[in-house]
């Protein structure tokens, strides 16, 4: 006689990570695509923020297996709060997103992929450092790059010099990519 094998629940734990620099002074720059696409999500959902020291980043828990992170590591070192957060809630390589800014997109442009190198962004070289691997999705907004002599540096740290509105459209249509991917599976 055979016993009734109990089915197992093996949903995949999903994380978002918004990568940004902590702190009012950065709250509207080009390098917070990430955390302004979290909040945007956190419109449409409601999740309270739970501060966690020990994990270094702000988390957002839309039910047991579905967590939206914003690192309160400068961006630079976001890499140590991820891995982190990756660690502690056991997440398989295709249960990460990282979306952040990138300067080699034309502004509006949104690219979803998986497992590329860090191409110069050093936040995203951090986490793949931490983390040793770059087998993770991404999803990359477009910043553009600046059309006047300013360093990169500088420039993602600036305010958005496009129309609101447009910047408000950019950051729908990657929060609504995040989205259908916390749908999927």
């Amino acid at each position: 006689m055979q016993k009734n094998k109990q089915a197992v629940n093996l949903e995949l734990m999903k994380v978002v990570v918004g990568l940004g620099n902590p702190g009012e002074k950065y709250a509207k720059t080009r390098h917070n695509v990430g955390f302004l696409v979290i909040e945007e999500i956190l419109k449409k959902y409601a999740a309270s923020p739970h501060v966690s020291k020990k994990l270094q980043s702000i988390l957002y828990f839309l039910d047991k297996k579905r967590i939206l992170v914003k690192p309160q590591t400068f961006m630079n070192a976001s890499g140590k709060a991820v891995n982190r957060v990756v660690n502690f809630y056991k997440v398989m390589p295709d249960g990460l997103l990282v979306v952040h800014d990138d300067v080699d997109l034309e502004f509006g442009d949104i690219k979803h992929q998986f497992g590329r190198g860090a191409a110069g962004h050093k936040g995203v070289d951090s986490v793949i450092e931490a983390l040793g691997s770059d087998q993770f999705g991404r999803v990359r907004v477009g910043i553009g790059r600046p059309t006047t002599a300013v360093e990169i540096e500088e420039w993602v740290l600036q305010n958005f010099s496009e129309d609101p509105g447009e910047v408000q459209n950019l950051i729908d249509r990657a929060a609504e990519v995040v989205i259908n991917w916390l749908r999927e599976g």
